[in-house]
């Protein structure tokens, strides 16, 4: 049944036309997908869904009775609200009746016995319908939800949290609120990883129908059985199923569209050469022969959405030394950051970190690079390095200052070793002039985002320190994004909570584990996800271990091991007892790095022919099943020789 539709929207800003009759209908407990570039209109299309904001033209229609939440990129609050006042309120039909048996409660106890039956049973009819929308113990349950958000101050008023715990707030009031329809802008903005991961379970499990906008592609794989894209200027193309199949669905549609454009272009070089011919040779043909011919030759065919070109200014070669950190000690107060902390970062490497909002990765970043001093230990910066660095915070960019005078303000820059206009370089990267010459504050959240990255990549670095840089960035950027850095010749520090991002991007993953701990994992994401599960397991096994002499050993042993430093991958179960390195081990371990750089490529060029175009159709299609094989057994001999690459290092001391 139909819970949503939007029908005919039309909306336009001076002369750009956002939407022109947008049709859009979305059903009881649909999950929906809302994809498109930045600034296609996909917030203001979920604010006039939502009520906030009114098109020029078209109507909403939605379900009578439904009740419709939603959750923007920034959260608002009422003046003088707190944690608590927000979170008791979240689900008002609930509270309404709470209150209402409360009140019927105290009635009974006033009125005479012969109303007693009848007042009992409007009490039984209450306490159903508590039962029906969630039951008694909201608070608790509030509590729940900010405990697995990491938001401990119950009674603090709202104006005082931070942007991220804010969020957090927000995002424990939508899903309290238990609607018919949930609308989320962005909802994984200044979430950490884990927290991401959780909350994904949390709206697959909500009942209710879920329209979303987020760049992380896991969410969407997940969670959405539709995806809907903004077409700017026009309507919504809408394709069923989640992320991956939207993908293909794209692939297929790209091929469509380029067999029609040379089938028309063909058919015009067809009619282009009669016409040429001669009054004669037209007069074979028929008057409306020729119209047809001179309309199609005067439109301009098939265009193709051109993604954000983000190039890199040349750099200098690296030298030996990148960065090296030794033994760094860090407090705020009685609130240890780092302990004990040391980390190389090496050329070519790109290096994700990842941990809980607030544990310290952004301090660790300015402690890197001179912003922060630490209290105790040295941070060694090569000659040859060249940092450039993106803070989550957008600092860099002036509010005031144009497009075109933050971007550089110089007439020609140089990029990829080639000297070109400074507005070219700006139309590349989809700031067409008359968007240079705007002011930075008028430009979307992603908008921004592109030109810092835009300013940054014109530095010459060879190093780039990156903190939250996917934030806000479309889709397609995105991919640019990942591109250029898997082309990056230099070194890359990168603090994201893409989890999709880090997994094709980073080689290693700093985690950041609480009170000082900071340890180093080889490989992306995924592979630190299951190293870390290991470890976890394997101490849990120590502690119940029937033999305590041994069970205190080992964990004391681990815990030991784990905090000497970032270098350590505690992945692999901890040995019963020591072992020395055999001869047979010790030519294994020397050749390990070249045996895992071989799978590594071989696992790459398994996934490059999965994604490749050419194999989706034709007789190469075939192979698509015995290519995702061929992967599912790469991945698992990767991840084996990480593990056996882990035990040969713990032998060796």
């Amino acid at each position: 049944m139909t819970l949503l539709r939007a029908a005919n929207l039309g909306l336009a800003f001076g002369t750009r036309t956002l939407f022109d009759q947008l049709e859009l209908v979305i059903e009881e407990g649909e999950r929906v997908g809302l994809v498109g570039v930045n600034g296609c209109g996909k917030s203001t299309l979920m604010k006039i869904l939502a009520g906030a904001m009114k098109p020029d033209s078209g109507e909403i229609q939605l379900q009578r009775g439904a009740a419709v939440t939603y959750l923007p990129q920034e959260p608002e609050f009422p003046a003088g609200s707190t944690v608590k006042s927000e979170l008791l309120v979240a689900h008002r039909p609930l509270r309404d009746a709470i209150e209402a048996h409360a009140a019927l409660s105290a009635r009974i106890e006033q009125a005479p016995a012969d109303q007693h039956e009848k007042l009992l049973g409007q009490m039984a009819q209450l306490s159903q319908k508590i039962e029906a929308l969630g039951g008694w113990d909201t608070e608790h349950h509030a509590k729940k939800l900010l405990e697995q958000l990491d938001v401990t101050e119950w009674d603090h008023p709202i104006e005082r949290l931070s942007g991220g715990q804010r969020k957090r707030v927000a995002v424990a009031r939508a899903l309290l609120s238990k609607p018919d329809l949930l609308l989320l802008d962005e909802p994984t903005n200044h979430l950490d990883a884990d927290t991401v991961d959780w909350l994904e379970e949390e709206l697959d499990a909500l009942p209710g129908a879920l329209l979303l906008v987020t760049h992380d592609r896991y969410f969407l794989d997940d969670l959405v059985d539709r995806i809907v894209e903004i077409e700017p200027g026009h309507g919504v193309t809408s394709y069923p199923g989640n992320y991956e199949a939207y993908l293909a669905q794209k692939i297929t549609a790209a091929e469509e569209a380029a067999n029609k454009q040379h089938k028309r272009d063909r058919w015009i070089s067809q009619e282009v050469a009669w016409l040429r011919r001669g009054v004669e040779a037209r007069r074979t043909k028929s008057k409306a022969r020729i119209q047809r011919a001179q309309k199609l030759m005067a439109e301009k065919g098939l265009k193709k959405a051109v993604p954000a070109d983000l190039q890199l200014a040349a750099a200098p070669r690296l030298s030996g030394i990148v960065i090296e950190a030794e033994h760094l000690h860090k407090k705020f107060a009685e609130r240890t950051i780092l302990e004990d902390t040391s980390v190389i970062l090496q050329r070519g490497e790109r290096i994700g970190l990842v941990g809980k909002n607030g544990v310290g990765k952004t301090t660790f970043l300015r402690v890197l690079l001179g912003e922060v001093q630490p209290d105790a230990g040295k941070v060694v910066i090569g000659k040859g390095t060249r940092v450039a660095y993106y803070d989550q915070q957008r600092a860099q960019l002036d509010p005031e200052e144009t497009v075109y005078e933050s971007a550089s303000g110089e007439e020609f820059v140089e990029v990829s070793g080639k000297k070109m206009a400074l507005v070219s370089y700006l139309e590349d990267l989809l700031f067409p002039v008359p968007m240079q010459r705007m002011q930075v504050k008028a430009l979307s959240g992603g908008e921004r985002n592109r030109l810092l990255l835009a300013k940054l990549f014109l530095q010459g670095a060879n190093v780039l320190v990156l903190d939250e840089p996917t934030n806000d960035l479309d889709l397609v950027t995105l991919n640019v994004l990942e591109r250029l850095l898997l082309g990056f010749t230099g070194s890359v520090l990168l603090v994201t909570h893409d989890r999709y991002f880090l997994d094709k991007v980073a080689t290693d993953i700093l985690a950041f584990e609480g009170e000082g701990r900071v340890v180093r994992y080889a490989g992306n994401y995924e592979t630190y996800k299951t190293l870390k599960g290991q470890s976890d397991r394997a101490k849990k096994a120590a502690k119940a271990a029937p033999n305590p002499g041994a069970g205190a050993s080992a964990s004391t042993s681990t815990g030991a091991s784990a905090s000497s430093g970032a270098n350590v991958n505690p992945g692999a179960p901890p040995a019963k007892a020591k072992k020395r390195l055999s001869f047979k081990d010790q030519r294994e371990l020397d050749a390990m790095e070249q045996t895992l750089e071989t799978a590594e490529a071989r696992k790459a060029a398994v996934e490059a022919a999965l994604v490749d175009p050419a194999n989706f159709s034709g007789p190469n299609a075939a192979r698509m099943p015995a290519l995702q094989a061929e992967l599912e057994a790469a991945t698992r001999e990767v991840e084996r020789l990480y593990l056996r690459w882990q035990e040969l290092q713990d032998l060796a001391g």
